[in-house]
Formats: structure tokens, C-alpha cells, sequence
């Protein structure tokens, strides 16, 4: 197969509909979570937890790429389609397996020992990320950080789409202004709970940064080197490198690891830039293999506790019980894929497809595009 070693064009960038090799990322962090969870002293060296922020650089370049799309295609931007379809992606599988979660220590008789019950005012209202304490539904904290995010970005991207002039400039500024408050609070991390927590808004800031740039033809212009193939191949490499210095990396930045977690998410923007264009980096991501996987990364993330209790009965822990919880929490993400997320998010579309097929008069909502 001859590859083309010329950079991306932007009329490619934009009229490219999907990003495979994203779908590949999101299942090798999902894979970096669990092994970092159970793999033991062993793996330690990879650092899998902070693969959550390359979660959310991910998630906030997807969610503004699509809304500067729809604003080009439409004119206008739809918090009420955006809504309907984050709804019908997040929710039923967070509900179901928070559900089986209760359904389980309750029926093992430690609803209250495990501290779910403490827990579960927060967890019903996406507030996960200020428990601070260990319960059966650890992993959720990260859904409380998007959610609220869901609720302010869009929104502001609403808000900024009746700019007669400077839209671009406007937004970028926003975000820029966002993520210095972000870095200005870090160095008070360590002391206050609040300021820990901000940096994971951080990480979602730069990927939404990420697609303002791209979206915009100069923007594009000073990130297109790094879509030919071997500037591709070179900023994954940089990256590997990366997520193996991040230990030493904290050390260096003081010892804290919320000092590190800008710098993994600008490591991590860059590669995302690698990953959209045509290249062996793209191919390898978009594998068979690392797409299945990544088409169930949500529901076996969140999947990875119930699946750690479950082969925790043969492994305590190291290599083969990271092996054995993957396996299992891709087990339950496959039938979650079948029965629960994809009916789900089928159903949310045919709400949006239904709203756009209403008479203008019946359509609800000011921010109403197509």
C-alpha cells in the first residue's frame, strides 16, 4: 500500500465524518485504566490513571468538532440535540450498572459498609467527583466532571454563534481564559479539594482548543505538519515517551501529580492531531482489534469494578488479573453495547430526527438549529 507523505488539507479535515483512530485511542486508555487499577507494582511504570485525561481531551475536541460542524451546516447550534443524544449515550448505561452496583452490596449485606449508601445523593446528580472516599462505583467520578462541563461549553458556544465578526477569536479566547484559571489555581491543589478537581476541566479545555484551531483555516495551517505521516509517526513516539516519563515528571514539577496533568494534556492534543490524518499511525489505531475495544470503552470502563469482583476470585492481583478484568468488563460492554447503549442511542436520535421534522412553532428550545 503506497502511503501519500503530504500533510492533511483542511477541505479533508473538514469533510472527514469520522476520525477512526480515535475510536483506537479510547481503547487503549480505557486498557490503561483497568491495568493501572489491578495490574499491581508490576505495571506502575505506565501510569494508566492518567489515561482518564486523555478521556477528556478526547471529549472535549469531539463534542466541539461536531458543534462547529452542525453551526456551518445549519447556521446555528442545537442545545437541545446535543442534550438529547448526551443523554441517550451516558445515561442508561451509568444507571444500569450504578443500579446492579446497589442491587449487589445490598444483596451481599454491605450497601452501608461500602459507603454507596453515603455515596449515592452524589452519584444520582453527577456530583461522583467530590467522594472522596472508596466505594463500589469508583470510576464514575469522571462523569461527574463532564457532565457539568456538558452543561457550561455548549452552551457558551451558543451563546458566541451570534457574533457578527471574530467568532473564532471570541471562543478561543474563552477557552484560553478557562484553561489560565485552570493553571492559575493549580498551585493551590495539594491544600484544597476544589482546585484539585479543576484540573480535569483543564484537560477538557484543551481539546475543545484543539478543534476551535482545526476548525479554523489559520489554526489548521499551523498544525498541518503535524499530519503528514512521519510527523505523525514522531509525535506518537513523543507521546509513548510521555506517558512512561510521568512519574518522574511529577517528581520534577514538584511532586504533585495535578502539575502534571497539563502537560499530558497538550502531550496528548498534539496526538490526536497525528491521529486524524491518513498514516500508519491512523491504520494501527483503527484495527479491528482496538475498534471493537474502543466502540465498548465507555460501558467497560465503567464496567471494570463488577469485573474486578468477579475475577478477583482467582487473581488477587498483577498482570493476569488486569488480563482476566479486561476481558470480563468487555464481556459485560458487549452485551451493554446490544441491549442497553445501542437501542439508547438510537432512540435519542430519533428524537433529534423527530424535532427536526416539527413545524418551526412546535420546536422547542431558542437555540434550535435545523
Amino acid at each position: 500500500m503506497i502511503i501519500s507523505w503530504r500533510p492533511l488539507e483542511h477541505a479533508e479535515y473538514r469533510s472527514s465524518s469520522w476520525f477512526p483512530g480515535l475510536t483506537g485511542l479510547r481503547a487503549l486508555a480505557a486498557l490503561a485504566v483497568v491495568f493501572f487499577h489491578y495490574g499491581g507494582p508490576a505495571l506502575d511504570r505506565l501510569q494508566g490513571w492518567i489515561a482518564v485525561q486523555l478521556f477528556f481531551v478526547l471529549s472535549g475536541f469531539l463534542i466541539t468538532t461536531l458543534a462547529l460542524r452542525e453551526e456551518d451546516r445549519t447556521g446555528r447550534i442545537s442545545l437541545r440535540d446535543f442534550y438529547l443524544r448526551r443523554v441517550f449515550r451516558i445515561m442508561p448505561v451509568y444507571f444500569l450498572l450504578l443500579g446492579l452496583t446497589a442491587l449487589a452490596v445490598t444483596l451481599t449485606g454491605v450497601y452501608q459498609s461500602s459507603r454507596l449508601a453515603d455515596a449515592m445523593p452524589y452519584y444520582l446528580t453527577f456530583f461522583n467527583e467530590v467522594v472522596d472516599y472508596n466505594t463500589p462505583y469508583p470510576t464514575s467520578w469522571s462523569l461527574g466532571v463532564e457532565e457539568k462541563f456538558y452543561l457550561v461549553w455548549p452552551a457558551l458556544l451558543v451563546l458566541t454563534s451570534f457574533a457578527k465578526t471574530g467568532k473564532t477569536a471570541l471562543r478561543l479566547l474563552i477557552g484560553a481564559g478557562a484553561l489560565g484559571f485552570v493553571l492559575g489555581v493549580l498551585p493551590l491543589a495539594p491544600a484544597h479539594q476544589w482546585a484539585s478537581l479543576s484540573v480535569h476541566y483543564g484537560s477538557l479545555v484543551v481539546g475543545c482548543l484543539l478543534a476551535l484551531a482545526l476548525h479554523h483555516p489559520r489554526g489548521f495551517a499551523v498544525l498541518r505538519p503535524l499530519t503528514s505521516p512521519a510527523a505523525a509517526v514522531l509525535v506518537t513516539l513523543g507521546f509513548c515517551l510521555l506517558q512512561l516519563s510521568v512519574k518522574p515528571l511529577g517528581a520534577a514539577l514538584g511532586g504533585s501529580w495535578q502539575f502534571v496533568v497539563p502537560v499530558y494534556a497538550a502531550g496528548a492534543a498534539l496526538l490526536l492531531v497525528a491521529v486524524v490524518s491518513a498514516g500508519p499511525v491512523r491504520r494501527l489505531l483503527s484495527s479491528r482489534v482496538l475498534t471493537f475495544v474502543g466502540d465498548r470503552s465507555y460501558a467497560l470502563y465503567l464496567a471494570q469494578t463488577g469485573a474486578a469482583g468477579v475475577t478477583g476470585l482467582l487473581f488477587p492481583t498483577g498482570l493476569g488479573k488486569a488480563v482476566a478484568t479486561s476481558a470480563v468488563a468487555l464481556l459485560f460492554a458487549c452485551g451493554l453495547r446490544k441491549w442497553v447503549e445501542q437501542p439508547a442511542i438510537a432512540f435519542g436520535r430519533r428524537l433529534v430526527a423527530k424535532g427536526e421534522r416539527a413545524p418551526a412553532a412546535e420546536r422547542q428550545g431558542p437555540a434550535r438549529v435545523r
